[in-house]
């Protein structure tokens, strides 16, 4: 039988009182055992008018400040997160039996950040970056293939591959993270952290 914390919840859930140290632990757990794209995540946004819209991303960094992601500016996401910074993200690990959902206000990271994690991409990937008006119609697949070769021929050196303006990451700054774990006859455990006013975590169990 499982070791249960001071909540009742299973052991797992560690009974901690920082949302981001046990996102940390169920995250390197989830890098071990799952075998595509541990870091995968469904985000959730929306028009202004309340239209709302899910895709998978990857994410690419967290700290204390929020949960990162990257892509075009121009893109459906992110012309719905200029008018509508509101969003939500949702992990799910098949191997684990878990899912976390954050819910927050998405705000563009700084350039330097941006910088950084572009330069660390394939050089493939960079031009991609360039050559991809994501989200557009194409006429054709050719279209976008010529587009591709277009941005090789002007950026031949490998090591000298521009950020577009357009393209850049954004930050989720959760108001709250909630952990589910599976369970039987469909009793699920959950375990929400709220952040309050004065800026305190706050814990609350979650009927399934």
């Amino acid at each position: 039988m499982n070791q249960k914390n001071l909540l009742g919840l299973n052991k797992c859930f560690l009974d901690l009182d920082d949302p981001f140290e046990l996102f940390h632990k169920w995250f390197e757990e989830a890098k071990k055992k799952e075998i595509n794209d541990p870091n995968a995540l469904a985000l959730a946004t929306s028009t202004k008018n309340g239209i709302p819209s899910v895709r998978m991303v990857l994410l690419k960094g967290y700290d204390k400040n929020g949960f990162v992601f990257y892509t075009n500016l121009n893109s459906q996401k992110g012309n719905e997160i200029k008018e509508n910074p509101n969003a939500t993200m949702c992990f799910h690990w098949k191997s684990l039996l878990r899912q976390i959902r954050i819910t927050g206000i998405l705000d563009k990271v700084d350039d330097n950040t941006a910088d950084n994690y572009y330069n660390s991409r394939a050089y493939e990937s960079r031009i991609g970056a360039w050559a991809s008006n994501q989200s557009t119609i194409l006429k054709n697949r050719e279209e976008l293939l010529a587009k591709i070769e277009d941005f090789k021929k002007k950026y031949k050196d490998k090591n000298k591959v521009p950020r577009p303006s357009h393209w850049s990451g954004w930050n989720l700054n959760p108001s709250s993270i909630e952990f589910w774990l599976d369970g039987d006859n469909r009793i699920h455990e959950r375990l929400k952290y709220t952040l309050d006013k004065k800026g305190k975590w706050i814990k609350s169990l979650l009927s399934p």
